[in-house]
C-alpha cells in the first residue's frame, strides 16, 4: 500500500496541533487521575508530563527521530500548563472519580492518529505504522497508572487498545483512498474517541484469558 505522503507545511501543521491538543488532554487526564491519590502539586506534574509527552517520547526513539518535546519545547509548557490549570480548576470545582476517562478518551485518540501520521511521514509501512499510533496513545496512560501505582487502563478497561489500532487502520485506509489527511484525522479521531466512550456506557470488552476450570 503506497500512501506517497509528503511532509507539506499543512501537513506538518495539522500533525503539530494535534500532537499539542494530545498533550494538553493527556496531562489533564492524568491531574484528574492522581489528583485523587492526593499527590500534591509536583508529583501532579511529574504524572501529568509522563503522562502527555511519555507515548511520544518512545515513539520517536522507536523511529530514531529526534523527540518532538525537545525539539520543540511548548509542548512541555503545554503539558506543564495543562497540570497546573486542572490542579486549580479541581479545587474549586467538585469532580467524580471517573471524569479523567473523558480527557483520557480524546487523547487516545489525538495520540493515536498523531503517532500513525508521523510514522507514515517517515515511510514505515503501513501496519507497523498504525500500531506506532496505539503506542503512542496507550503508553503515556500506562505511564500514569503506574505512577498512580494502580493496574493500567488499556489491560483491563473496555476496548482500548483495539479501538485505537482500529482507529489508526481507519486513517490509514482513508488516506489511501486519497481523503484529505485533516479530514481523514477528524474522522478517524472521533471513531476512537467514540468507540471508546460507547466501550465504556455499554461495558463492551474483548474476551479475557481464563483457565478451563
Amino acid at each position: 500500500m503506497d500512501l506517497s505522503l509528503h511532509p507539506t507545511e499543512a501537513l506538518l501543521n495539522s500533525l503539530y496541533w494535534i500532537t499539542f491538543c494530545a498533550v494538553v488532554v493527556s496531562s489533564a487526564s492524568a491531574v484528574l487521575k492522581a489528583g485523587f491519590q492526593e499527590f500534591d502539586l509536583f508529583g501532579v506534574i511529574i504524572i501529568a508530563i509522563a503522562t502527555g509527552l511519555g507515548g511520544g517520547s518512545l515513539r520517536d526513539m522507536l523511529l530514531d527521530r529526534e523527540v518532538f518535546w525537545i525539539r520543540d519545547q511548548i509542548f512541555f509548557f503545554a503539558s506543564l500548563g495543562s497540570a497546573i490549570g486542572i490542579f486549580i480548576l479541581a479545587r474549586l470545582v467538585r469532580m467524580k472519580p471517573d471524569m479523567f476517562l473523558l480527557p483520557d478518551a480524546a487523547g487516545l485518540a489525538t495520540f493515536a492518529i498523531a503517532g500513525t501520521l508521523v510514522s507514515l511521514l517517515l515511510n514505515i509501512p503501513w501496519l507497523v505504522a498504525s500500531f506506532m499510533g496505539v503506542m503512542t496513545g496507550t503508553m503515556g496512560g500506562i505511564f500514569r497508572d503506574v505512577l498512580c501505582n494502580e493496574k493500567p487502563v488499556v489491560f483491563q478497561s473496555p476496548l482500548y487498545a483495539t479501538v485505537s489500532w482500529t482507529g489508526s487502520l481507519l486513517f490509514v485506509a482513508l488516506l489511501y483512498l486519497q481523503i484529505d489527511v485533516t479530514y481523514a484525522a477528524i474522522i478517524a479521531g472521533i471513531f476512537i474517541f467514540a468507540g471508546r466512550l460507547l466501550a465504556l456506557h455499554f461495558n463492551l470488552s474483548l474476551p479475557r484469558f481464563r483457565f478451563k476450570a
